[in-house]
């Protein structure tokens, strides 16, 4: 614990940018003045637990904050609006994210926008010129329609790792990582802010398998478990800040006991309420997910459970007070 409060005062002492991972280096808009981060992204995105396990590391850093973040992954999206024949057994077409897109930025006025496609763009087949000119021109249109709007910062993410149950990661992974090469490029080419998921999640995958050849992070070889979105967390975190002991951060809030544990269970408890009601009211056309409660609601709902979050700083807080004299280092201390 003493390791972890060490790195979170090293985090406070530096200025809050976008530094990491090879991005631009000048950002005019701190990610800590935001008021509402939204994550577009498919069934990945939607499960939540990086999305939840990044806002509890902004809370942490940013207690008193009102930022909100949004998560409207939605599963079987795309943005290159291929789909491949007969997808879920012939019952629909993939979504495609522009036709709600415009809906989604003109009700939310989202400040920052984080995006994470290319898993069902390829369509899980090999890799296509054709298919790969569709996911670029996808990726190149989104940033164009969302920097025509209020959006202040757009972040990409690459895709994560596909594990074939035959080939491993030389089956249709090999197209990923041609996606998300490319869209690495862009850093250089076009001066957009990229973070890296996809390699790192490979480099992860292929250490593990050296001593266990069967370990995976995905067990159908598509959507990872807590522990791949811990590493997809761990990116986000470093490229904002370094310095910050992210992987010590998120095993706290994944170890069912500690103060971040009881956070991260609060968030998760949000995100899964305000992401259906928000996804119901700004509409998509994929069958099958949870009616949300009506908008008003999720947001009283909402306010209860920030309440809750209040009361559990307050409480750890005055916890942090008596370990300062035990020569601890505290968080919220730090920022109080």
């Amino acid at each position: 614990m003493k390791r972890l409060y060490i790195a979170l005062f090293l985090f406070l002492s530096v200025v809050f940018q976008g530094r990491g991972q090879g991005g631009p280096l000048d950002f005019p808009f701190p990610i800590r003045d935001a008021q509402k981060i939204l994550f577009l992204g498919n069934s990945i995105t939607y499960a939540g637990h990086y999305v939840t396990l990044f806002e509890s590391f902004l809370i942490t850093a940013f207690p008193n904050s009102e930022i909100e973040t949004i998560n409207l992954g939605l599963p079987s999206e795309t943005v290159s609006g291929l789909s491949e024949d007969g997808h879920a057994q012939g019952a629909f077409v993939r979504p495609w994210l522009f036709n709600r897109l415009d809906n989604v930025t003109e009700q939310i006025k989202p400040d920052v926008v984080f995006a994470c496609y290319g898993m069902n763009d390829g369509i899980y087949q090999p890799f296509s010129e054709a298919n790969f000119q569709r996911y670029k021109e996808g990726m190149i249109n989104l940033y164009t329609k969302l920097k025509a709007t209020e959006v202040k910062r757009i972040v990409f993410i690459t895709p994560s790792v596909h594990e074939d149950p035959v080939f491993g990661l030389k089956g249709y992974n090999l197209v990923l990582d041609r996606y998300a090469q490319w869209l690495l490029d862009q850093r250089r080419e076009r001066r957009w802010e990229v973070i890296d998921i996809h390699f790192a999640m490979k480099g992860y995958l292929m250490a593990k398998k050296k001593y266990d050849p069967d370990f995976n992070l995905a067990e159908d070889g598509i959507h990872p478990g807590l522990e791949g979105h811990r590493l997809i967390a761990e990116c986000i975190i470093h490229y904002f800040e370094e310095m910050f002991s992210a992987k010590d951060f998120l095993s706290e809030c994944l170890d069912h006991k500690s103060y971040y544990a009881h956070l991260y269970k609060l968030l998760e408890e949000r995100q899964e309420i305000v992401k259906n009601a928000w996804l119901t009211y700004t509409g998509h056309a994929r069958p099958g997910l949870p009616v949300g409660e009506p908008l008003s609601k999720a947001k009283k709902e909402s306010i209860k459970i920030q309440n809750k979050i209040r009361k559990l700083q307050k409480t750890s807080l005055k916890r942090s007070n008596y370990e300062i004299s035990s020569d601890h280092l505290s968080p919220f201390h730090i920022i109080r």
